[in-house]
């Protein structure tokens, strides 16, 4: 006899594990397929807002003039760059701790994305300090953290260029995104740990913005624009690497998805293909 609160409550186990599923890269292959023009088109939008209300929108600096507009990129371009290395520093985690593959790849996938963001950031701010500081380049607190930021992007992809193992790769890799996080927190809090030409944070959490209010409008759509733009390009390229490294799992992700409007897999096609884990 049917028991409605035995068979029809709510079964939160199983729809954590419908969404664990995707951590499988056979499944995950379509998904990132189908996310990718959303994440493109808003990045799009975003940037183009963020670009017109920073360029055009926004006053002229009283103290700086025109050229402190170059900080809507380069703030958004800084943040990004500390937000993916913490990113890829979590999915390293999870690679190592649960040995996913699909974790190992997506922190393969964001590091160009990254390392591009903090060239961004070191370029936008030596254009800024020539004719705020005088010169392209000091030795400052901020800029030094920065700049090793860069090195440990590069050398994430160099160790995984010049490995040929896959598994040694991500693992050595993962342990090197592990020992520089250290350096993040340096770089965020080095204008207040030591005497620097660079100045403070524009925004925080714990006090009024100091820019006026279409300023900081500018920058936080910059910076959705940049997040978006990282999720499309990681997603783009993790598909490659997927299909790289496993391309029978490109087809059968394809298969799977077919079956179901959500990707699900029946008990049936599950009888019928071999399980792999993530």
């Amino acid at each position: 006899m049917h028991n409605p609160s035995t068979f029809d409550a709510p079964r939160p186990a199983a729809a954590r594990s419908s969404w664990l599923r995707y951590a499988s890269p056979a499944l995950f292959y379509p998904l990132a397929g189908r996310m990718i023009p959303f994440f493109a088109a808003g990045a799009a939008l975003l940037a183009a807002a963020g670009l017109y209300t920073g360029l055009v929108v926004a006053p002229i600096d009283s103290q700086q003039g025109e050229v402190y507009r170059i900080l809507f990129i380069h703030v958004a371009a800084a943040w990004m760059s500390m937000f993916l290395y913490l990113v890829m520093a979590g999915y390293a985690a999870l690679g190592l701790v649960f040995n996913t593959r699909l974790s190992f790849m997506m922190m393969r996938a964001l590091a160009p994305t990254g390392a591009l963001f903090t060239f961004l950031t070191l370029w936008t701010g030596a254009l800024w300090g020539k004719p705020t500081w005088g010169t392209w380049w000091v030795w400052d607190a901020r800029l030094t953290s920065e700049l090793i930021l860069l090195f440990l992007y590069l050398g994430f992809m160099a160790l995984q260029a010049a490995t040929d193992d896959t598994q040694r790769a991500d693992r050595g890799g993962a342990i090197l995104l592990l020992a520089g996080v250290v350096n993040v927190p340096i770089i965020y809090f080095s204008v207040q740990w030591w005497s620097t030409l660079h100045q403070g944070a524009s925004i925080n959490l714990t006090s009024a913005p100091s820019m006026a209010r279409v300023m900081v409008t500018a920058m936080l759509l910059m910076v959705a624009a940049f997040w978006l733009y990282s999720a499309a390009v990681a997603l783009a390229r993790v598909r490659g690497i997927i299909a790289e490294r496993e391309p029978g799992a490109v087809l059968s992700g394809a298969v799977l998805a077919a079956g179901s409007p959500d990707g699900a897999v029946s008990s049936g096609e599950r009888r019928g293909t071999r399980s792999e884990a993530p």
